[in-house]
């Protein structure tokens, strides 16, 4: 039996994969606007990613017998003006999800929740992830991002990245 402490922090989690679709849709736009096509894909793919993170907790939620409550997702307030912005904002906002995930997952523990943990294994491995693809996506720019003709075979390098659905069984 999953306690009321963690099956509110497990809703309260698609919640905030939702809103970090949306913010990576915000990121998207921006790169848009800017010409930077293959980084918009980039965080198109990313936003992919992050909604269907908010449906596998939503899944594991429903397998469990548990009700799920969706929130309004709230506008991004990022100021975002130079093309660093949204790489320096996505690495904090996932070591902000981060720390969500391994709240829950300290939760589950003291709960002695082990179906729970076990799930949230893969999105611990996920978020290690997630934040080394932020830091290096900063250092790309940060080494290439000056020079157009760089910048220019990078948004072609992320202009590659196609969407796969995430492999977890639940």
């Amino acid at each position: 039996m999953i306690s009321e402490k963690v099956a509110a922090l497990l809703n309260n989690q698609v919640n905030k994969e939702f809103y970090s679709s949306y913010l990576y849709l915000d990121f998207s736009n921006f790169y848009v606007d800017q010409g930077l096509n293959g980084f918009a894909n980039w965080y198109k793919v990313q936003a992919q990613e992050e909604r269907d993170h908010a449906l596998l907790f939503m899944q594991y939620m429903q397998n469990n017998d548990l009700k799920v409550t969706l929130e309004a997702v709230d506008k991004p307030t990022v100021l975002l003006k130079e093309n660093m912005d949204p790489l320096k904002a996505g690495l904090k906002h996932e070591i902000h999800v981060t720390g969500l995930i391994h709240n829950i997952y300290d939760a589950a523990y003291q709960e002695k929740d082990f179906r729970t943990m076990q799930f949230l294994d893969w999105f611990v491995k996920e978020q290690g992830e997630e934040e080394t693809n932020a830091t290096d996506l900063i250092k790309k720019m940060d080494l290439f991002g000056s020079d157009p003709k760089s910048l220019y075979m990078l948004d072609n390098e992320l202009a590659a990245r196609v969407y796969t659905a995430p492999s977890l069984v639940l």
